[in-house]
């Protein structure tokens, strides 16, 4: 969803249903003793035409889940199966969220409203179905940093805290309970069609395929439905692997059932930012093979897709299927060179020397004498804009000489933010102190400041007629 908001009248639509009770489940909202707004975001709001609500509003439809006009009647917990490290594992769905809204946006995309820590379902398994504050306030944090570097993501839309206690092994408890609600370009997961597939349930197939065509990529099904899927699937996926590299960002559990059918980036749990371009960086502790550590985030993803292909044979052939899953690395290259130069600021040349340069890139920052975050700014526009020693390394030699060749972008450099003495950046001292402020001192100004930093930044990313403003 790498779409600026536009202001937006609200518009339900739920699509969902017509799919039947075969890939849902309704349930109910937990009962929370509290509901205490915590963020609420005005930006995206509007873009739905939720802006006009008011606190109380907003509580009682994003904390006790009172219906949306128009819209779902009852929530619903989406059924779904999934690779999890790469293990099978057929009895997973929807354990602490559930599909709550759906609605359209201002450039006519359908849009969800889904929850995380809402509460129990039926796939809950030994579960409280609930999410600790601090979770919430990462996912805040997470998501915000995504999209002002131009990863496609779902939105926090609201984080509520509900006066719970929860326990947690991996983390000092008691521990503060949340709900929060992202706005997501949907939440059907690779994972969705394997369960059908796993119970052999074809009409299911043909009609799961259909709505990812009609709903996400504005296409009906043709008898190759099954084949013009999975070529979307293939180049938006090779996308976010791509953008991924480029911000420097380690998802942390690139299961197949964490894949999005849109390849939107979502659910963020163990997530980190690397300091350094180091392939070996890992973000879940619990990652002691490194599967989804930075640099074989693309492998993971690809290997995801596979699974999507291998579900959707039981509808097509794979002499269809195969030949577009050996595209992805050539559409990962492409997804790479335009992330990267986005991210610089300056144009293509060529595929040569496109290549020559990513090549260097790569290699200089492998050297780790200087962050992901310092070295985008520090050349921003394709031109070292301030005196930095740290390029006059060796290791840069070969990337300062095949810059030159490339033109900085048209207004890489409108915004002030571009003089600032620092990048904005996401490493993990700074996500602790900001949790630390809210656990101790109940303290959100520094959440909010970084929040406000972050927005900032992605304007200077992405300048429009107003970057010029202070």
């Amino acid at each position: 969803m790498a779409l600026s908001p536009t202001p937006f009248d609200y518009r339900p639509e739920t699509p969902i249903l017509s799919l039947g009770e075969a890939f849902y489940d309704p349930v109910k909202a937990a009962d929370f003793p509290r509901t205490m707004l915590r963020f609420r975001n005005d930006r995206w709001a509007p873009a739905v035409g939720l802006d006009g609500l008011d606190d109380d509003q907003w509580l009682r439809h994003f904390g006790r889940f009172q219906p949306l006009p128009d819209n779902l009647a009852e929530p619903l917990a989406l059924r779904y199966h999934g690779h999890q490290f790469r293990v099978y594992n057929p009895d997973i769905g929807d354990g602490r969220g559930f599909l709550f809204a759906q609605l359209r946006d201002g450039a006519g995309r359908l849009l969800d409203l889904g929850t995380k820590g809402s509460g129990q379902t039926p796939y809950s398994r030994f579960g409280d179905g609930r999410l600790t504050l601090k979770g919430g306030v990462r996912e805040i944090l997470a998501t915000e940093m995504l999209e002002a570097l131009g990863v496609e993501t779902s939105k926090t839309f609201s984080l509520i805290e509900t006066g719970e206690a929860l326990e947690r092994n991996d983390e000092p408890s008691p521990t503060r309970a949340a709900v929060l609600v992202r706005l997501s370009h949907g939440h059907i997961r690779i994972g969705t069609f394997q369960r059908l597939a796993y119970f052999e349930l074809t009409d299911e197939l043909l009609a799961l395929t259909g709505y990812c065509l009609r709903h996400y990529y504005g296409e009906e099904a043709e008898d190759a439905g099954a084949a013009t899927l999975l070529e979307r699937v293939a180049e938006a996926t090779a996308r976010l692997a791509a953008s991924y590299i480029a911000a420097g960002f380690v998802h942390g559990v690139l299961n197949s059932d964490n894949i999005n059918i849109t390849a939107e980036s979502f659910d963020y749990g163990p997530w980190r930012w690397t300091p350094f371009w180091d392939g070996h960086f890992t973000a879940a502790y619990f990652d002691h093979a490194g599967l989804y550590s930075f640099g074989r985030q693309p492998e993971a993803i690809h290997w995801d897709l596979v699974e999507l292909a291998r579900s959707l044979t039981l509808v097509a052939p794979a002499e269809q299927l195969t030949p577009i899953l050996e595209t992805f690395p050539d559409r990962f290259r492409t997804a790479l060179r335009d992330a990267l130069f986005a991210r610089l600021g300056i144009e293509p040349v060529g595929p040569a020397a496109d290549s020559a340069l990513i090549g260097a890139i790569e290699a200089a920052l492998a050297k780790r004498t200087v962050t992901i975050d310092r070295f985008f700014f520090d050349w921003r526009g394709g031109r070292l804009r301030r005196p930095e020693t740290a390029y006059d390394d060796e290791a840069f030699a070969e990337f300062r000489r095949l810059i030159e060749h490339h033109p900085t972008a048209p207004v890489a450099l409108d915004h002030p933010y571009w003089a600032d003495e620092e990048p904005c950046s996401m490493h993990i001292e700074e996500v602790e102190a900001i949790w630390a402020a809210i656990d101790t001192a109940d303290d959100w100004a520094p959440l909010h400041a970084k929040v406000a930093a972050i927005r900032r930044m992605g304007d200077a990313m992405r300048p429009g007629p107003e970057a010029a403003a202070p």
